[in-house]
């Protein structure tokens, strides 16, 4: 079953995030498929890569973490 989630990166004590698609048993460091947005909770900034393949993956069942559903919220953004 594939999921989407976030997966950390960057420097010591300065992470940002990355939203993967990625099999739900799979690390969440290196095993994903395919990077669909960022998100650096200093900025506060979220970018959105391509969302018309995030509703696509949507249609076909893939689920989201509970996070990511969060911060969709809080950036508002329905699919």
């Amino acid at each position: 079953m594939l999921k989407i989630r976030l997966s950390r990166a960057g420097k010591k004590n300065m992470p940002f995030f990355r939203i993967v698609l990625t099999e739900h048993t799979a690390a969440s460091k290196h095993g994903y498929k395919e990077v669909l947005w960022f998100y650096n909770p200093f900025s506060k900034e979220f970018k959105i890569k391509d969302l018309d393949k995030v509703k696509t993956y949507a249609s076909h069942g893939v689920q989201f973490s509970p996070r990511v559903v969060k911060l969709m919220e809080a950036n508002k953004i329905s699919l």
